[in-house]
């Protein structure tokens, strides 16, 4: 699981039938303290979050198939929260 900002959205015309009526993410992963680490992935939407959006990300094939209901999910990376606020203490 991680914490990542929504940087971009991916169209298919062409998709596995799984992935039919998904929106697909580009995020980029964040540092604990909240700054863009430049490394990007792509997620599968489960929480209708949008570009810009900072979110909770679970990159794990199990989980995957939990959201979204599947039961082998061609993905494994999920957008599962959308994060209002995060407080590190140091």
């Amino acid at each position: 699981m991680f914490v990542a900002r929504v940087i971009g959205q991916v169209v298919s015309t062409i998709k596995h039938p799984d992935l039919s009526g998904r929106k697909l993410l580009i995020v980029e992963k964040l540092t604990e303290k909240g700054e863009p680490t430049g490394d990007s992935q792509l997620a599968v939407d489960s929480v209708d979050a949008g570009e810009g959006d900072t979110v909770l990300v679970l990159d794990e094939g199990t989980s995957a198939a939990l959201v979204t209901n599947l039961d082998n999910p061609p993905i494994r990376t999920v957008i599962v929260g959308v994060i209002d606020s995060m407080n590190i203490e140091e």
